[in-house]
């Protein structure tokens, strides 16, 4: 922490403690609306009460592993917790994203690990406070292609939508993990998420690899083998999705920040325990999304699992060293400095 950090400048007032916080802003719990809009899309912004907190969280709405953000919204997680919070659907590059939040324009997001972290070693300040789940990445071939594990991938050219992308960072670790050169064994080739499935097709690669809900419906539809996800061997409690907060907000409002991190946790387990549910109200933001379809993916994924404090932070580390593997993290990188660094125990 910096100097600083540790005492109130006169336009930042050090905040109320946490119970006193809590009474000031606390509203019965159940009272929930939408409403709002965010970059032209359906957003979800409780009818805020005089004394709640206004926040901007930014989130991908295209992504189901999102799901617990407009359940938040929905739900009156936030409102719950004195929170009023504006849902700002953001399409750019994670850099973009993490700055974004870093300077103020926003004041959280949720994302996915295996691309935030090369970004956060890099200095952005940003404070993960817990993760959302685990699952959603999946990689795919066709029943004819006799690919029927990571070990069939060698020689093989496998597609993917970004070549930093979460996907094709966690399978180019797995493949190294078996012996595999992710980089010289394995040709990446980069299509637009919604080209992916017409590139296995062709023959242009052999296996794809990429989200959900894209890759969850391209199994479907064109009848693809799985033949692997996140949710593999070690990686089988090992969350994927994340919460970052300001690192501003965390040092001089930690009560704020403590409160959207349980507001969120809260989410999650909803979504865990009424995937259904969680699956219709996701379902404003993809309006030609099957509900039946959404329903099976959350249930696939491990939303009760969203680990905080100690947990969470050797999940942070282990990610780290996973990524130095494959050269994405420098190598001088001390995993657990750096998860130390990034993390903060806004819930302690």
């Amino acid at each position: 922490m910096n100097p600083t950090d540790q005492h109130a400048t006169p336009d930042q007032p050090v905040q109320p403690a946490r119970r006193t916080w809590l009474r000031n802003t606390a509203f019965a719990t159940g009272a929930a609306a939408l409403g709002g809009l965010a970059f032209g899309l359906p957003a979800s912004r409780a009818r805020a009460d005089e004394n709640a907190k206004h926040l901007k969280l930014s989130w991908n709405a295209g992504a189901i592993c999102t799901a617990p953000v407009p359940v938040a919204a929905t739900q009156g997680f936030f409102r719950k917790h004195g929170l009023d919070v504006e849902l700002v659907n953001f399409a750019g590059s994670t850099d973009q994203l993490l700055e974004a939040i870093a300077t103020g324009k926003s004041d959280a997001g949720v994302g996915m690990a295996l691309r935030w972290i090369k970004p956060l070693e890099q200095g952005f300040d940003v404070k993960l406070t817990a993760g959302i789940h685990g699952g959603c990445m999946r990689l795919l071939a066709t029943k004819q292609s006799g690919i029927v594990d990571l070990a069939g991938l060698k020689g093989r050219a496998v597609g993917v939508s970004d070549m930093a992308s979460p996907a094709k960072n966690f399978f180019a670790i797995t493949l190294k993990k078996i012996g595999i050169d992710p980089d010289s064994d394995v040709r990446w080739r980069q299509y637009p998420a919604n080209l992916l499935g017409e590139a296995l097709k062709k023959g242009e690669v052999q296996a794809i690899a990429d989200g959900d809900p894209t890759i969850w419906t391209l199994r479907e539809s064109d009848h693809l083998y799985e033949v692997s996800n996140n949710l593999c061997g070690e990686y089988a409690n090992r969350v994927c999705c994340v919460l970052g907060v300001r690192g501003t907000l965390v040092r001089r409002d930690r009560a704020t920040a403590q409160a959207l991190t349980a507001a969120l946790l809260e989410a999650t387990q909803w979504t865990a325990d009424h995937p259904a549910e969680a699956a219709k109200v996701f379902s404003a933001y993809a309006p030609n999304a099957d509900v039946n379809q959404l329903t099976a993916m959350l249930k696939s994924h491990t939303d009760g699992h969203h680990p905080v404090g100690a947990a969470f932070r050797k999940e942070i580390a282990l990610y780290a060293d996973d990524l130095k593997t494959v050269g994405v993290v420098n190598a001088s990188t001390d995993s657990n400095q750096f998860a130390s660094r990034v993390f903060a125990d806004v819930l302690a």
